[in-house]
């Protein structure tokens, strides 16, 4: 009995000696389903392996980029090391397009371990899937022509937003654009033709006593039709640009020499009925470049 006892012992001692001494001691193929593949999917490997301290791994062992056969190619290759784990992930592509249904193969390899000269090689085996054709082998007919199931369209995104913005951001480029023409003197006829419009609101709310600011304004309002200051002398070259304004060619006469008098003349003392004659003639001038009188 004490001699069937130490055999018992002395296989279970070598039993689990054999075991602390693989060189692997974990190994696994990962891969994803084995069927659904067309021409041109790509299929992931993973393998993982575990060894014992000292042994390590040859990476030129491995299958290399590129291509493997004729209707598969190997697009990527990567080693993550985590102490003794090594964790490999292959990419595999294949260009295969089968009448029907067709089983297809990842051809196996050898992974190579070295332990200082000693190398060890670990088998990964072939993997096996099945890639479907991309039609049907017989395609039916119509009257029209042949029989195509096409892929669904996509959905369409909503571009309502978009064009709400593209919408308000030209607008505001041409309200800037706009402002800025008006700012550097883009729009000379539009400008003449409110001169005495502005002049009349300013005019409205003064009084006798505010009359050199009166006459002032209208100043303003006629250099800034003539484009240069306008003096009595020059009234007839303005009447020959500006033929229009002929017919307040009396009232013109009476302002010029209503401003020489006030502004040169001591003792000069306006009255209402002054202030009034300045706005009836601001107010035919405004008829004239408005393009009503």
């Amino acid at each position: 009995m004490r001699i069937v006892l130490l055999l018992v012992l002395s296989l279970l001692g070598c039993s689990c000696s054999g075991s602390i001494d693989e060189p692997v001691s974990y190994f696994n193929v990962e891969t994803p389903r084995p069927f659904g593949y067309v021409n041109g999917d790509e299929i992931p490997q993973r393998i993982v392996i575990e060894t014992r301290s000292g042994i390590s791994l040859q990476p030129g062992s491995l299958p290399g980029k590129g291509q493997i056969n004729r209707w598969l190619n190997l697009n990527r290759v990567t080693i993550k090391q985590s102490g003794q784990r090594y964790q490999i992930d292959l990419l595999y592509q294949v260009f295969y397009a089968p009448l029907e249904v067709k089983s297809l193969t990842l051809p196996g390899f050898t992974v190579q371990l070295s332990q200082g000269e000693k190398s060890i090689s670990q088998n990964v085996p072939a993997w096996t899937f099945t890639l479907s054709p991309l039609r049907e082998l017989v395609v039916r007919q119509s009257e029209q022509s042949e029989y195509m199931r096409p892929d669904s369209p996509p959905p369409l995104l909503t571009d309502t937003q978009a064009l709400y913005g593209l919408a308000a951001s030209l607008s505001v480029a041409v309200l800037i654009a706009a402002y800025l023409g008006y700012l550097y003197g883009c729009y000379p006829n539009m400008l003449r033709r409110t001169l005495f419009k502005q002049a009349l609101r300013k005019l409205a709310g003064l009084s006798k006593a505010d009359m050199e600011r009166a006459l002032t304004i209208v100043h303003h309002a006629l250099n800034s039709l003539n484009g240069q200051p306008l003096f009595s002398n020059r009234l007839d070259d303005f009447y020959r640009r500006n033929p229009q304004y002929l017919q307040v060619s009396s009232q013109l006469a009476w302002f010029f020499n209503y401003s020489n008098r006030y502004f040169f003349s001591d003792g000069m003392i306006a009255v209402a009925q002054d202030l009034q004659q300045l706005k009836d003639l601001c107010e035919q001038c405004r008829k004239i470049e408005r393009g009503s009188r």
